[in-house]
């Protein structure tokens, strides 16, 4: 069975305007056209279906009993793709802004700071994507929120925490040998021997770092379970599964709320941190610095 080929949209948008208005003079001025651009459009379109839809009038346009039989399809054709961009790019692309952030971040540190972005910006329409490690700028974001030193090619960066080290556990922990019984946290650093260690594959500034800094030689660095995102091994720190090495800007909502607590006071000032990151090599559109601006300036009224 041999299909007919679609007509254009451009043709199609043309008919149902024409349609609806019953005068090629006003589709035109609906559609930014010329008349006779609209009239061209129409008669390639009745040359393609083989049949009229229009009877020319004195005082303007009659649809014909085929263009009677057509015109709901094509009208709920073009609403469908209508609402189908909308939904993905948004009604304004010049407004919509895509940040793709460290989704720990996001959850314990942007999310909540957002409804004052969004009532200072109500015209800005926020998309948002996660990222855990990645060593390529994300040609799609607008905005990234990336961990490490802030220097990444084809980058700018400003950074927005400045935190400590800790060690942060639930108030009561499984005993690694008894995984069904409770025990109490570590007292001291050098009782984490005797507890399972929560690791972050990825960060440079980990367990090892950490002990290495505070002069804890001899306990094991390695020993413990790994994962690929701080917010794994902080989920499973608040569960009592071990002692989880956090960022202060990261622990602090979750100490607040008693989920979590600090066993003993040891704190490691960091290198690494988040920063906000734009394209090096592309304008910076008003939305874009709008969110920037208002990011860099949360960061320094929250130092930790």
């Amino acid at each position: 069975m041999i299909k007919k080929r679609l007509p254009p949209l451009n043709w199609l948008r043309s008919f149902e305007a024409a349609a609806r208005h019953r005068n090629f003079t006003l589709a035109a001025a609906e559609l930014n056209m010329t008349q006779a651009t609209i009239s061209q459009q129409i008669k390639g379109l009745e040359s393609q279906l083989g049949c009229a839809l229009f009877i020319r009038l004195p005082r303007g346009l009659e649809l014909t009993d085929a263009a009677r039989a057509y015109i709901p399809g094509v009208r709920e054709s073009i609403e469908k793709l209508s609402v189908v961009t909308d939904e993905v790019f948004g009604k304004e692309r010049s407004h919509t802004l895509t940040v793709r952030s460290n989704l720990v971040f996001f959850n314990t540190w942007l999310a909540p700071r957002l409804a004052d972005f969004r009532h200072n910006y109500p015209d800005i329409d926020l998309r948002f994507t996660s990222n855990i490690w990645l060593d390529s700028v994300n040609k799609e974001a607008d905005i990234e929120i990336r961990y490490g030193k802030g220097m990444w090619p084809d980058l700018i960066s400003d950074r927005l925490t400045w935190d400590q080290l800790i060690p942060v556990c639930s108030p009561r922990v499984l005993d690694p040998d008894h995984i069904s019984r409770n025990t109490s946290p570590p007292a001291t650093a050098e009782e984490l021997a005797e507890h399972t260690l929560l690791h972050v594959i990825g960060y440079e500034e980990g367990w090892g770092h950490w002990l290495k800094k505070l002069g804890h030689h001899s306990i094991d660095a390695s020993q413990g379970i790994h994962f690929d995102s701080l917010i794994t091994a902080m989920e499973m720190a608040v569960q009592g599964h071990g002692i989880a090495l956090s960022r202060t800007s990261i622990a602090s909502a979750l100490l607040a709320s008693g989920k979590l607590i600090k066993p003993f006071e040891a704190g490691v000032a960091t290198e690494e941190a988040f920063f906000i990151a734009i394209p090096s090599n592309k304008p910076i559109q008003r939305h874009v610095q709008a969110f920037r601006s208002w990011v860099i300036h949360q960061g320094q009224n929250a130092r930790y």
